[in-house]
């Protein structure tokens, strides 16, 4: 199914380690955040040994992006973890129902490994990540009446598959106007057909910061994503066969950007939060700051060298930068040789949004390109393409997202101010 051919052979590893490891189970911590009982007998159901949360009235908004064959669904969704997760469930039920069950099927199948297994996974992880994504990701299981179960073995996925991406920032005086714009392309798996239910949602947390993550239905792991404070986040997959199997007891990185998109409010803040986290396996990061540091880092993680060179942050016209020479001021990026660079010198000062769009179109992993993103981290809007029908993200028209003026709900008034 996927196009790594040795997936097999990565998740037998992967089961032969976790199954070694005698690491507290995380199914014993998500039984305490949720308060879940074991059945009294085998005829016990869910709705009989535990409660769920009350509802509070709140309700989410789903509108769309786009036209024709490119339109986006986009939803909003406020309140606490586990009521926005509720919420993104109701409004996604019909997508969830037929992808999830599916894709889940697919990936079991392809890898010759149990739903248990992918569980297994993603509860050793889940033990070491943000609480909150746990708490949603109940509420999307009661929202959309897909099992817990198989949720956590569908997010089980990314930490085991590849990823091959790209990302570049530019800012300051390389930029039209000054704004911080930065790309993001998903250089994944089309025949997972993640790409058929795509979402954009949009949260608004009782607590923390309201961001918004281009996702797939079913999927509340953040790929990449940016807050209203104006941190934008991508990533980059490094980690070849050879390492495996990889280190499961940390949060994936899609967990943590969800971490550094409710609590960062600056570069500098991003930064505090990702260096205290455990890391899986190896990977770039490339972190934006469109308002308070206004400027981005380009980050190279990889967990199994020694403590001294795990971690290097890179800054803008770094001579230490890995494609020293060609660094310039005020940009950041990681194409892994793809021609970034000369459209980046000869667009310098000029880059906006959609010469930023026309970069991120010139750089995908050609056969494998599901989501293309442009932000604009200053300005707070942003432009989507996802793959569809025969054509890859980078060959679909973008659509456009003004954070500050969205109206989901058409009540006219914008979902950020209240």
């Amino acid at each position: 199914m996927f196009s790594n051919s040795n997936c097999s052979r990565l998740l037998v590893a992967m089961l032969a380690f976790t199954l070694s490891s005698g690491v507290l189970r995380a199914s014993e911590k998500n039984d305490q955040i949720r308060g879940r009982a074991k059945p009294a007998h085998k005829d016990a159901v869910a709705g009989t040994v535990f409660a769920r949360p009350a509802d509070r009235g709140l309700h989410g908004a789903r509108t769309v992006v786009g036209k024709g064959a490119t339109a986006v669904p986009l939803v909003v969704v406020r309140g606490t973890p586990y009521e926005m997760g509720r919420q993104l469930g109701q409004l996604m039920q019909p997508e969830m129902a037929q992808f999830v069950p599916a894709a889940l099927a697919g990936v079991t199948q392809e890898l010759k490994v149990s739903q248990a297994t992918m569980c297994e996974v993603w509860a050793r992880s889940a033990a070491f990540a943000d609480d909150r994504v746990e708490q949603e990701m109940a509420g999307l299981a009661d929202g959309s009446g897909v099992p817990l179960a198989s949720l956590q073995a569908f997010h089980a996925a990314p930490l085991l598959m590849p990823y091959s991406c790209s990302s570049v920032a530019a800012w300051g005086k390389a930029t039209e106007d000054g704004h911080l714009y930065m790309t993001r392309n998903l250089d994944w798996s089309l025949e997972l057909k993640a790409h058929e239910f795509p979402v954009i949602v949009v949260y608004i947390p009782d607590a923390g910061t309201p961001h918004v993550i281009p996702t797939f239905a079913g999927m509340i792991g953040a790929h990449t994503g940016m807050n209203v404070r104006g941190i934008a986040l991508a990533e980059m997959g490094d980690a070849p066969e050879k390492e495996m199997p990889y280190q499961v007891h940390a949060p994936h990185f899609t967990v943590f950007f969800r971490t550094l998109l409710y609590d960062a409010d600056s570069l500098t803040r991003a930064l505090e939060i990702f260096q205290a986290q455990p890391l899986t396996k190896r990977y770039h990061f490339v972190f934006g700051d469109g308002q308070t540091d206004r400027r981005a880092v380009k980050i190279r993680a990889h967990s199994p060298e020694d403590a001294k060179n795990q971690v290097i942050i890179w800054n803008d016209n770094d001579a230490k930068d890995e494609f020293a020479p060609n660094v310039l001021s005020c940009v950041v990026y990681n194409d892994e040789g793809r021609g970034a660079f000369p459209i980046l010198k000869r667009e310098y000062g000029k880059l906006n949004g959609p010469k930023m769009v026309d970069l991120a179109n010139h750089i995908p992993i050609k056969g494998g390109n599901v989501v293309d993103v442009v932000y604009d981290a200053t300005g707070l809007r942003m432009w989507v393409s996802y793959a569809g029908g025969d054509k890859e993200a980078y060959q679909r028209q973008y659509n456009e997202i003004d954070l500050k003026t969205l109206d989901a709900d058409r009540d006219g008034k914008p979902d950020l101010s209240r």
